[in-house]
């Protein structure tokens, strides 16, 4: 099963959705990390499996980030603990399978997952 950190107004998140949809039958499971947010827990679970640091994550184009966490520094606990209590700086989509997840940006990363 494929499970996809999801914003359903996204553009990007709904065409990696249709490109999932065209290149394979596995079940895909929607997470609208905006309507149920992810955990601390979570959020460490999706790093470990990216391989990434909280921070690689954050959307920096957002205006909450520009506004409140800009130049600021920041740890990688603290980071996940913003990201939990405003999961609109989560980058997405995010996609996850089998232990292993990816950023879905830039769009060719996308099929990558089901490799």
């Amino acid at each position: 099963m494929l499970k996809i950190y999801f914003k359903s107004n996204c553009a990007t998140c709904q065409t990696t959705l249709k490109l999932l949809k065209q290149n394979t039958k596995e079940k895909i499971e929607l997470f609208e990390y905006l309507v149920t947010v992810p955990t601390q827990k979570d959020i460490r679970d999706v790093l470990k499996m990216l391989g990434l640091k909280a921070e690689q994550i954050v959307r920096k184009k957002e205006h909450l980030y520009k506004e409140k966490y800009e130049g600021k520094k920041i740890s990688n606990a603290e980071w996940i603990k913003i990201l939990s209590e405003n999961p609109i700086l989560i980058e997405r989509p995010i996609l996850i399978k089998d232990g292993k997840a990816i950023i879905g940006r830039p769009m060719e990363r996308v099929l990558d997952i089901l490799k």
